[in-house]
């Protein structure tokens, strides 16, 4: 299973970094650009904040097919250990599936249903994000298309793993690790609710103040 955080906050990535088992980090063009950060900037500080290791997503932002391959291109050129995202448009599976003939490994996004996840799969991409939150808020169920989804790349496109996306409470991602996802990534509100827990936090305390009322001390 592969946990990924969805940021551009490289102080964030880095305190939770150190606590987490971290595959890597996801990003996107609205996530990047609220850090107001240059992207070349942003992908080694984020790779600094992993401890060197992890792998990076980046997103390509061009409209057509070859401008989407040639913006891949750059992106692995400049930073290592990248996976590209593309998103599933026609345009994206167009560019997908030169990016495979060019050994480039690929992300699709932006996948709002089954069908679009698995033709994105077919045309080369290694991963395939599905939006569960987003597709909740518009009424659908994000939950049923990853399960969907997920039949689907069992079944016919085996090279390929949902890497879910989009959540809003930790039993969203929950539910998608129990429906099979190889790949879930957190924002960070999001990781940062699945530690905190006012529960576990009284009971060490109550560890403590016992410890402390027959020992007189807080350590062994």
């Amino acid at each position: 299973m592969e946990l990924y955080l969805d940021s551009a906050d490289v102080k964030a990535v880095k305190q939770l970094a150190r606590v987490l088992p971290l595959a890597g980090v996801t990003t996107n063009p609205s996530i990047v650009a609220r850090q107001g950060v240059a992207l070349w900037e942003v992908l080694p500080a984020l790779r600094d904040a992993l401890g060197g290791r992890g792998t990076l997503f980046a997103q390509v932002m061009a409209n057509e097919a070859a401008a989407m391959v040639d913006e891949a291109l750059l992106l692995r050129e400049r930073v290592e250990n990248l996976i590209v995202k593309v998103p599933a448009t026609g345009e994206g599976l167009a560019a997908l599936k030169i990016l495979r003939e060019r050994k480039v490994p690929t992300l699709g996004t932006a996948v709002y249903g089954a069908a679009q996840g698995l033709l994105a799969a077919l045309a080369g991409a290694a991963y395939v994000a599905p939006y569960v939150n987003r597709l909740d808020a518009q009424g659908g169920d994000g939950l049923a298309v990853v399960r969907e989804l997920q039949q689907l790349l069992t079944l016919h496109a085996p090279h390929a793993q949902v890497l879910a996306a989009s959540f809003r409470t930790p039993r969203q991602a929950l539910d998608c690790l129990l429906a099979g996802c190889g790949a879930i990534t957190l924002p960070v509100d999001v990781a940062q609710q699945m530690l905190a827990s006012p529960a576990v936090t009284a009971a060490v305390s109550q560890f403590e103040q016992d410890w402390q009322h027959a020992f007189g001390s807080n350590t062994l």
